[in-house]
């Protein structure tokens, strides 16, 4: 393991997309959420994800320097393509659509499809948040081999689905941010999970004959792959179901089917709801209303085996200080990292990786 200052894997980044071709501003944005990501504690969803995203480019599945394109646009309602261009500004430039909609309308619904991997989704959620916003997001994936078993099923169906809600707090921080995969754990997980040589949690995943294992290389074994469990029984399953209809089947955008994972890509769509508290009670009455009610919640008595009751968000807020210095890489990525600069003609970016 290598402790890598976040200042540098993000200038990392921002030098691999040049080397894709990116303009500064697109650089900056996907180097601001993959780091932003690996601060928050998620690493499935960080720096990791680069060689994925060189693959992308290389195979001209991700197109750089990309805008989304209104397909949809009805003041509060819109939907917009995102041109199999950067998750991270496709993302960013829709969550601001919704945001301008929302505090002209009160409340707005906008859909993204079509988008390369949009990363980790709570980063939209904290984007609507520092605006003030309440926001509910369905997301599905797409485009690539299904990675999740249905509830009771033996092999993967869908994609790990994610769904977040947010809403806003004091200054930038939201007061809750509910940011979960749909799987009892991201596929980004196993990846770091077998790159460290460490197993999975038990019951999170089946190999290809679909038996329970802690292996993370059954995700990873051609043709036999094994899949991803859906969290809470049914009840995740069916949540990733709802992520694939409304985040993709109601926009228009591209469904798990046998079809679409021929197209070997990342294909993310995702319907965002935004509500401005402003056109209801109000963003103070809102911030001070959810606060007293965390406060009560927090001070719920805690169970054996557990030293404090946590709200959703605050792992992420206490990892964003923890790493503030240094995010620790392990061997395996780091070779991926490095290899993935030397692809698009910038091997001195892994420089910063030292």
């Amino acid at each position: 393991m290598s402790l890598i200052h976040p200042d540098r894997l993000h200038s990392y980044v921002r030098r691999v997309c040049a080397g894709m071709g990116s303009s500064e501003r697109e650089a900056t944005l996907v180097a601001d959420q993959l780091v932003g990501a690996n601060l928050s504690g998620h690493d499935s969803h960080g720096v990791g994800m680069v060689p994925a995203y060189v693959d992308g480019f290389v195979r001209k599945r991700l197109q750089v320097n990309q805008h989304v394109t209104p397909v949809v646009d009805s003041g509060a309602l819109a939907v917009f393509d995102g041109n199999s261009g950067f998750g991270q500004v496709m993302g960013y430039e829709t969550t601001e659509a919704a945001i301008e909609r929302a505090r002209t309308h009160g409340a707005a619904v906008v859909g993204l499809r079509n988008s390369f991997h949009i990363g980790r989704i709570g980063h939209w959620g904290e984007q609507c948040a520092r605006a003030g916003l309440a926001s509910i997001h369905f997301v599905n994936v797409a485009g690539h081999t299904p990675l999740v078993a249905p509830y009771a099923g033996a092999d993967a169906r869908f994609g790990t689905n994610p769904f977040c809600v947010a809403l806003p707090g004091q200054g930038d921080r939201p007061a809750v941010l509910l940011d979960m995969a749909t799987s009892k754990i991201a596929m980004g997980k196993a990846r770091v999970a077998l790159n460290k040589g460490v197993p999975v949690p038990d019951d999170t995943l089946l190999d290809g004959e679909g038996r329970v294992t802690t292996d993370p290389a059954g995700m990873f074994v051609h043709p036999r792959r094994g899949a991803l469990i859906a969290m809470g029984e049914h009840k995740g399953s069916g949540l990733a179901i709802v992520c694939e209809l409304l985040g993709a089947a109601l926009l228009g955008g591209l469904v798990m089917s046998e079809d679409s994972m021929r197209r070997h890509t990342i294909i993310n769509n995702m319907l965002m709801i935004a509500i401005d508290p402003e056109a209801i009670t109000g963003r103070d009455a809102l911030v001070a209303e959810a606060e007293a009610y965390l406060d009560y919640v927090r001070a719920s008595a805690v169970r054996e085996g557990f030293t404090e009751v946590l709200m959703p968000g605050e792992p992420e807020h206490r990892s964003r200080i923890e790493r503030a210095d240094g995010v620790e890489v392990d061997d395996t990525t780091l070779g991926e990292l490095r290899a993935a600069a030397k692809v698009v003609g910038v091997p001195d970016a892994a420089e910063e990786l030292d």
